[in-house]
């Protein structure tokens, strides 16, 4: 595969890094221009449109990854001088990273396109995410929709938001019976659990659209009710935790540890809800039955 960037972020990159002009803007702030200029210039104009081919795991990966990824590793160190830790590179550059610098001076971690399978096949579901994480937690992230135009944010301790209103967009206690459910059976692990979530689920209908920052977002937003998912990678729940977190919600592990601190960085499983009470009914389920 040739890789051709596209995008002019090497002689703009002026435009993003804190200028002494700019101090008083947040990282935040600039971190969401660098996020939409580089899904326009280097993602949209291959969407239906790029070369792809899938990786020893299975999963696809296309030009427009590999470009978004390393423009993304040219600007990110102006706004926080730290590394950046990409889906596309490798087992072993990913574990390196995390060990070194997760826990000192930070580092970031991004996902040029997740949803991969649905862009090189026309469906427009998919998201550029990005997270700054430091002492293992996220501190800042977004995600960003390049089709819908809708770019969620958080910094942590500063709420969350949508194109700058806050989340989550609507509050609404539901029956279990009565909950869209962000869902990905595969993922499971517990046969029993994915057996008893296919005959007997709790809640009223079953949503899974190929995109875990997505459905993060959604779930933060309040158009998702509960969520369940058995492995998630470091760069498809470091910036959506934190919305989600952000915006009020509650979550935990199939495995029971903190979400944060736990040992499975890279295989991470989640309960969550956005309702106290729903999330003790929909945790309380998942538990009896896994």
């Amino acid at each position: 595969m040739v890789l051709q960037v596209k995008t002019d972020i090497i002689t703009r990159l002026y435009d993003f890094a804190p200028q002494p002009q700019k101090q008083g803007q947040k990282v935040l702030h600039r971190l969401q221009k660098v996020v939409r200029h580089i899904a326009q210039t280097e993602v949209m104009p291959r969407f239906l449109n790029t070369p792809s081919h899938r990786k020893e795991d299975g999963s696809m990966l296309s030009e427009a990854d590999l470009a978004a990824q390393t423009a993304f590793a040219a600007a990110l160190p102006l706004l926080i001088d730290s590394p950046m830790l990409g889906e596309e590179m490798s087992v072993q550059e990913q574990t390196t990273l995390w060990k070194l610098h997760a826990h000192t001076d930070g580092l970031w971690v991004v996902d040029p396109i997740d949803g991969t399978n649905n862009f090189v096949n026309g469906l427009p579901h998919f998201a550029v995410s990005v997270a700054f994480v430091k002492n293992g937690r996220a501190e800042l992230g977004i995600i960003y929709n390049p089709v819908s135009g809708e770019c969620f944010y958080a910094e942590r301790g500063k709420g969350a938001y949508l194109n700058g209103t806050p989340l989550p967009l609507r509050t609404v206690d539901k029956k279990l019976s009565e909950a869209i459910a962000g869902v990905e059976i595969k993922y499971l692990r517990s046969g029993k659990l994915t057996s008893r979530m296919s005959t007997l689920a709790p809640f009223g209908t079953i949503r899974s659209m190929g995109s875990s920052t997505l459905d993060w977002c959604y779930l933060a937003s309040g158009r998702y009710d509960v969520y369940v998912h058995g492995g998630q990678k470091l760069w498809d729940y470091a910036a959506g935790a934190l919305i989600f977190e952000e915006a009020g919600g509650n979550l935990s592990t199939l495995e029971g540890d903190d979400f944060w601190s736990g040992e499975h960085v890279f295989k991470r499983s989640v309960i969550a809800a956005l309702q106290p009470a729903l999330f003790e009914r929909w945790e309380k389920w998942i538990r009896e039955n896994q």
